[in-house]
């Protein structure tokens, strides 16, 4: 995977973090994913489609969300619900916009937007991408563990 592809949707997701809710992240080992599990609680799927193809997840613990939301909001959020699922919708838009701005900088024709979000535990996350490499999709985790708890940043394309 090219880093000028994916370094967009981790500095984007971080940036949102950091400026909606005051979120630090720091980076532990990426890997490469073995099933479609996801690794937290709620995800926000989204699409990357024009001279790349592609769907990044931005996975979520309950602790973590539920914390991000709290700051975001400034009122303690307490439970899963349809306000924690549109905010990970917006969290969601918000780093699409980011994304879609860097790489189109950098002379490619993307348009990255929300494509769904999903919840429970171990919800499966369908990552679609151009190539196939030898019929597989490759998909790169990053996890990071933040101050209000962890998330993990998928990328597939």
């Amino acid at each position: 995977m090219d880093a000028s592809i994916v370094n967009p949707f981790i500095e984007g997701t971080l940036y949102i973090l950091n400026t909606t809710a005051s979120v630090m992240a720091k980076p532990d080992a990426p890997f490469l994913k073995q099933n479609s599990a996801a690794l937290g609680d709620i995800s926000g799927i989204l699409e990357m489609t024009g001279d790349i193809s592609g769907s990044v997840a931005v996975t979520f613990t309950e602790k973590s969300i539920l914390g991000i939301v709290s700051a975001m909001f400034g009122e303690e959020m307490t439970r899963m619900d349809e306000d924690i699922n549109d905010a990970v919708g917006e969290i969601g838009n918000m780093i699409s916009g980011h994304v879609t701005t860097k790489i189109v900088e950098m002379g490619k024709n993307v348009k990255v937007k929300l494509s769904e979000v999903k919840t429970g535990k171990n919800h499966i996350i369908e990552h679609f991408a151009s190539q196939n490499h030898g019929g597989i999709k490759k998909v790169l985790a990053f996890p990071f563990k933040t101050t209000k708890g962890n998330l993990v940043i998928e990328v597939c394309y």
